[in-house]
């Protein structure tokens, strides 16, 4: 069971693809946030999913609201992803200690030793507004997160 809406965000501080520490509780005060958990890079629907939302960048990524996406792989994996899919994004690393992020939001999967694909919607304030989590094989509908941002 994921955080709920109406909880304080839990802080975290994760690698991107380019070795630069990220904070979550930078953007507080500033930027929404949309955190988006994700099992791995190079797998099938979460690289759909990574590429919908390069597609669509300019709702996610502006003067109001930051995309951030964690999975479980290092940052390296990250880094060649990122350019393999032309992801120009923070892609954090939740690799080390395993998982760490991703169990501090409940959307950790210890059986599979990655993240399922939680997406939370936090707002300014550093307060989670919307979340859904999905299982592994199940793609997420990022219109749902243009509606939920809509509402902030």
């Amino acid at each position: 069971m994921a955080i709920e809406v109406g909880t304080k965000a839990p802080d975290f501080e994760l690698k991107d693809q380019h070795g630069q520490t990220v904070r979550l509780s930078e953007f507080r005060g500033e930027k929404n946030v949309v955190l988006l958990f994700y099992p791995f890079a190079f797998t099938g629907v979460c690289t759909g999913e990574l590429c919908a939302l390069r597609e669509e960048l300019p709702k996610f990524v502006n003067d109001d609201t930051q995309l951030l996406a964690v999975s479980n792989d290092s940052p390296f994996a990250l880094r060649v992803f990122a350019e393999q899919e032309g992801l120009e994004y923070p892609l954090l690393s939740d690799f080390w200690p395993h998982g760490e992020a991703s169990r501090s939001y409940e959307v950790f999967d210890e059986a599979k030793g990655c993240a399922v694909r939680g997406t939370f919607i936090i707002d300014k304030e550093g307060v989670v507004r919307w979340t859904v989590v999905n299982g592994l094989p199940d793609a997420r509908d990022l219109n749902e997160y243009v509606k939920a941002l809509d509402t902030l």
